[in-house]
């Protein structure tokens, strides 16, 4: 027995030493990788104790010290690996589990320290009721892990449950034997370093996918249903006290052969009720059933529920139709959303995709609207109009619920058969067409903010559009004066290059405009600019027109941080106004001055000018405008622009004394944007 126990927990050694190596090694970024290690390590010297008592080579309390630490370091893994519950009932549960825990580990520790003064029966009754109390705390911890995980965490952490699981279960197992024969079963004892050995692999495995840990858990309301480890441990122990009596007795020669595999078969049990949705939700059903007054705790359900539509990000359909599944149990379905005079399918939860579209007139669909009934498809009513042959054809179709916003239909779905069945009562049916009332507020709201923002595009687009004409009509004037004057100068070569000039910057200006209209323009951006060269420009352009503008300039190297073509384009209308303002034997000037912080540029002219009242109510109107081919938004531009850029607009008029604005900006100095970079 000796060899055979040492030859076990050896193996057990080396399984968890090869674990520990990736954990301190690769894995060292992954979730829980410390603790796990930790637990691993304190796993070493419990082997060696326990193979070292195999030979009577170590004191009991080192061996049963040894046992308290590697027990506690597993159960500090599952509070872990808990601890990613984030609901309130959650962290109230898992602190009460903590609680007791401590409590029952200290006990255990002080039993152990103070066992030479105990009496012999007490300190066996003390050992082993502890030791079977942890195993069933850690199989409590497992399956309270496992039932809190969604769908995409158990997939991560199955394997570390059953590792975990198998630990506890043997331990339960092999301690409850012994408290019902009051001894230890050798060869249980024997077989529990090989049973160790066999877990790691699995803990392994699960460690690889730890990077799916951190998933989103989702905590059931019901207490009973939570502790149904707790209770199955307990009808388990009464089952394998009986059995184990009986084939002790009864088995003879076969009796240690039969004990093991009733554990094996126990334990497949117990991987199936943890691994099986149909029992998990057939539980859920029972005990709802038999145990509560109600089917529902309204408050978890509401809270879920919500939770589940108001998750940030792309996939409303499809959490839709998952969160109402998740009420009765379904495991998929599809949505129909009605669009103008159908309803389409919009989207699909683990079911195939549907492309059947149904007139929002039929009879099927004015029934639905009219009634707001729940249609069972395995149920027919009196009154109810046959069903769509399309309907009939999907695969373990159940219940249509309909989507009702405002009294009208909205859309509906249809769900797939549950996994264990539901009895559609009053209280099932009220709390589906209510949650079917909420999905489609949510479903519209999306719906409503898509056409809101495909309608914030357009009038994004046609703001643009409307500055691009009005950007036209002003080369379309230069152009025209061109042609007017064409015949008249035709033979002057200073002419000639002025109009060529004037044409050429017609077509890059064109150029520009075609690639602002498109999606793939680039966005403008600001950067330093020289007035004078600005204003040069901007004069340059206008040199056809009468009266001419002079240009005055003030202090060399005035700069502002603005885009060239826009500021340009500002100017430009400003001085294009004060001459179309003025008459031919007038005159209009534009002037520069600068301070140590802005710069100022003065337009003016001695047009017939404009009232006080004017200015204030309709110079800066957009789309009113005096002139008969205006477009009433150059102003407005202007001023916009000019705001943008942190500087001021102002306007001194008078009628039939002419006009001044005057536009400031700020200086830009690139040694002040070091100092303050």
């Amino acid at each position: 027995m000796g060899t055979t126990a040492s030859f076990s927990y050896a193996s057990a050694a080396l399984a968890f030493v090869l674990l520990c190596l990736p954990l301190l090694t690769r894995w060292r970024g992954r979730p829980h990788t410390r603790l796990f290690a930790v637990a691993c390590a304190a796993t070493l010297p419990w082997c060696a104790a326990m193979a070292g008592l195999a030979y009577n080579a170590v004191p009991a309390v080192a061996a049963e010290l040894a046992e308290l630490l590697r027990t506690g370091a597993w159960t500090a893994v599952l509070f872990a690996m808990l601890g990613q519950l984030r609901a309130a009932g959650g962290a109230r549960r898992r602190s009460s589990l903590l609680t007791f825990s401590v409590g029952l580990y200290l006990l255990l520790l002080a039993a152990t320290l103070a066992e030479p003064v105990l009496p012999t029966g007490l300190r066996f009754q003390v050992t082993v009721i502890g030791r079977v109390g942890t195993a069933v705390l850690g199989m409590l911890l497992v399956e309270q892990l496992y039932r809190n995980a969604g769908t995409q965490s158990r997939w991560a952490i199955k394997f570390a449950c059953l590792g975990l699981g198998g630990i506890f279960a043997y331990d339960f197992y092999m301690y409850s034997d012994m408290l019902l024969f009051r001894e230890l079963n050798r060869d249980l004892w024997a077989a529990r370093g090989i049973v160790n050995a066999l877990t790691a692999p699995l803990l392994a495995l699960s460690l690889l996918r730890s990077a799916s840990w951190a998933g989103h858990l989702a905590v059931s309301r019901r207490m009973l249903f939570h502790s149904a480890a707790l209770i199955g441990s307990a009808v388990y122990l009464l089952a394998m006290s009986s059995a184990a009596y009986y084939l002790r007795f009864v088995g003879g020669s076969w009796g240690s052969l039969m004990q093991l595999v009733f554990l094996f078969g126990a334990s497949m049990l117990l991987a199936g009720i943890l691994f099986s949705g149909r029992f998990r939700a057939w539980l859920k059903v029972f005990i709802s059933k038999h145990f509560y007054r109600y089917n529902y705790d309204y408050r978890d359900e509401w809270l879920s529920f919500t939770r589940t539509l108001s998750h940030p990000g792309p996939g409303l359909g499809e959490r839709t139709i998952q969160a109402l599944a998740a009420l009765v149990e379904s495991p998929g379905g599809a949505l129909w959303i009605r669009r103008d005079t159908r309803c389409e399918p919009a989207a699909h939860w683990q079911t195939a995709p549907a492309a059947v579209v149904e007139p929002a007139d039929s009879p099927f669909c004015r029934f639905i609207e009219e009634k707001q009934w729940v249609v069972d498809l395995g149920e027919r009513n009196t009154g109810e109009p046959s069903l769509p042959e399309w309907l009939r054809a999907i695969p373990r179709a159940w219940l249509v619920v309909p989507l009702m916003l405002h009294g009208r239909l909205h859309g509906f779905i249809v769900l797939q058969q549950p996994r264990s069945p539901v009895a559609l009562n009053w209280e099932v049916l009220d709390l589906l067409k209510v949650a079917g009332t909420q999905a489609a507020s949510y479903l519209a709201q999306q719906e409503a903010d898509n056409a809101l923002m495909l309608a914030r595009q357009f009038d994004s687009f046609n703001r643009l559009s409307t500055f691009v004409v009005h950007d036209l009509k002003n080369l379309v004037a230069q152009l025209s004066l061109l042609t007017a004057n064409a015949e008249k100068h035709r033979d002057n070569p200073e002419f000639q290059r002025d109009m060529q000039d004037t044409v050429s910057y017609s077509v890059q200006k064109m150029k520009l405009m075609l690639q602002k209209l498109s999606r793939t323009a680039t966005p403008a951006h600001a950067r330093p600019l020289a007035v004078d060269q600005v204003l040069a420009g901007a004069v340059a352009l206008k040199a056809a027109f009468e009266p001419k503008p002079a240009l005055h300039l003030g202090p060399p190297g005035l700069s502002v941080l603005a885009d060239a073509e826009r500021l340009e384009r500002v100017l430009g209308h400003l001085i294009q106004n004060a001459i179309e303002a003025t008459p031919r034997d007038g005159r209009v000037w534009v002037r520069v001055d600068g301070t140590a912080d802005m710069v100022t540029i003065e337009i003016g002219d001695t047009g017939q000018g404009m009232n006080e009242a004017f200015v204030r109510e309709r110079l800066f109107k957009p789309f009113d405008s005096t002139k008969s081919a205006g477009m009433g938004i150059g102003a407005f531009e202007s001023r916009e622009y000019i705001h943008e850029l942190g500087g001021q607009l102002d306007v001194r008029s008078e009628p039939g004394q002419g006009t001044t604005f005057t536009v400031t900006l700020p200086l830009y100095r690139a040694d002040a944007i070091g100092v303050a970079a």
